[in-house]
């Protein structure tokens, strides 16, 4: 069966270092979900204001549509995505049997630390703390959780590993 791995957490979790990496393995295509996002959505998030539902919903739609149609080319893939809330889960879920959802689960501390380091992400450091409040976050039955304290080539390794024994959202 083929599988599209959304790779899930809060930004500065890893999602695109170990997306891109996991797709090289894989020989399939990457996608940040952060490339999604309409102009208005970005826009909003570099001035300091966190997203709501109602933005996210439009969002959400092109990725599972995204997601979909790779399903049905039997095309495996790599996404990364927030995927924060359960409800967002499902929605990317919805009819798109062979996802596996993939969290990448880390400290505040560890997270901010790295995020201050980063550059050129509109995503900022000080909206971190409502990304952690909003998160969700999934058991084992819903994803593949891994800690980011992990080096890169370990974490991909655990997500082929582990990547048969999740059930669906």
């Amino acid at each position: 069966m083929t599988t599209v791995f959304v790779i899930m957490g809060v930004s500065g979790c890893g999602k695109s270092t170990v997306g891109v990496a996991l797709a090289k393995k894989l020989d399939c295509l990457f996608y940040d979900g952060d490339d999604y996002h309409p102009p208005e959505n970005v826009a909003k998030m570099a001035s300091g204001f966190p997203l709501n539902d109602t933005d996210r919903y439009p969002w959400l739609a092109k990725l599972h549509d995204m997601i979909g149609e790779h399903l049905e080319r039997g095309e495996p893939a790599v996404v990364a995505c927030s995927a924060l809330k359960k409800k967002y889960r499902r929605q990317l879920h919805k009819g798109n049997d062979g996802l596996q959802f993939v969290y990448l689960r880390g400290s505040f501390e560890l997270i901010l630390l790295r995020m201050t380091g980063r550059q050129g992400h509109y995503m900022k450091a000080e909206m971190l703390r409502s990304q952690f409040n909003t998160l969700e976050e999934p058991d084992s039955y819903e994803a593949l959780i891994i800690d980011i304290e992990n080096d890169v080539d370990s974490m991909v390794e655990i997500i082929l590993a582990g990547s048969d024994s999740k059930a669906p959202v």
